[in-house]
């Protein structure tokens, strides 16, 4: 079997561009966690690892994304450039409007939810889950993308119960995969833009003025609220009841659906 395995066609179609290295894997831990491995090395600037299951794929704050074998794209993409470290909080949010943009080539019309969720109405479709090595004002960084594609025949067992890209189109996951990194590469330069990426992102979140639920680490109670718009920084600037203005850390919350 060629490196790439069923994702070979996306290879060739990419010859000569900066997203052209795929390596296809039947079973790993996580394809985050195989980049881990190479990120420090240049050669692998561009490289993708498209896994068929993960045996412990990975969310936000030790959270596992569950995906059933044949029912996901599961991938992660090293930039293949450094980029400044005061600019690496823009990362997750870059990749959220590629992945956004690369499900519209396929009429999956999709919100961005901070501070990493793509949803499809009001369940998730896809997260997305970045990590990076610095040193000291360069760093290089490792995108990995979870998208919900084949709807599988018995209960996923998540709750709140996802969604996935054959609810409303049918649709190959090497064709989503080609379709994506063609948009990495497109958007390549917005990574020295933090601003565009923080007004596009605020666009396709429906933000300033959807309702929020969100619970902080360490207490009880969640809260209603008003997202306003991305923080520099990546916190979630929101407007608390009785107009009061702060800005949650990406650090210390989460978003809750119902």
């Amino acid at each position: 079997m060629l490196k790439a395995g069923p994702y070979e066609s996306v290879a060739r179609d990419l010859a000569g561009s900066a997203f052209a290295s795929i390596r296809y894997v039947e079973e790993t831990v996580s394809t985050n966690a195989d980049a881990a491995d190479l990120l420090g090395d240049e050669r692998f600037g561009g490289h993708t690892i498209v896994a068929e299951y993960q045996r412990r794929g990975a969310g936000r704050k030790g959270r596992r994304w569950l995906a059933p074998a044949g029912t996901a794209l599961l991938c992660t993409t090293i930039l293949p450039r450094d980029l400044a470290t005061e600019h690496l909080w823009v990362v997750p949010y870059w990749v959220a409007l590629a992945v956004r943009a690369a499900l519209l080539d396929f009429g999956v019309v999709t919100l961005l939810q901070w501070p990493n969720d793509v949803l499809l109405g009001e369940r998730k479709l896809a997260g997305i889950l970045c990590q990076s090595c610095v040193i000291g004002p360069s760093a290089r960084a490792a995108c990995g993308v979870g998208i919900n594609v084949r709807r599988p025949g018995a209960s996923s067992g998540i709750d709140p119960p996802p969604a996935y890209c054959d609810d409303v189109a049918t649709l190959e996951r090497p064709a989503l995969l080609r379709a994506l990194l063609a948009q990495y590469e497109r958007r390549l330069f917005m990574l020295d833009d933090p601003e565009r990426v923080r007004v596009e992102w605020d666009e396709a979140a429906g933000l300033p003025g959807r309702p929020y639920r969100i619970a902080l680490d360490g207490e009880v109670e969640s809260f209603e609220t008003i997202a306003e718009g991305l923080a520099t920084g990546g916190g979630l600037q929101v407007r608390r009841k009785g107009g009061a203005m702060e800005t949650v850390s990406l650090a210390d919350a989460r978003v809750l659906r119902s």
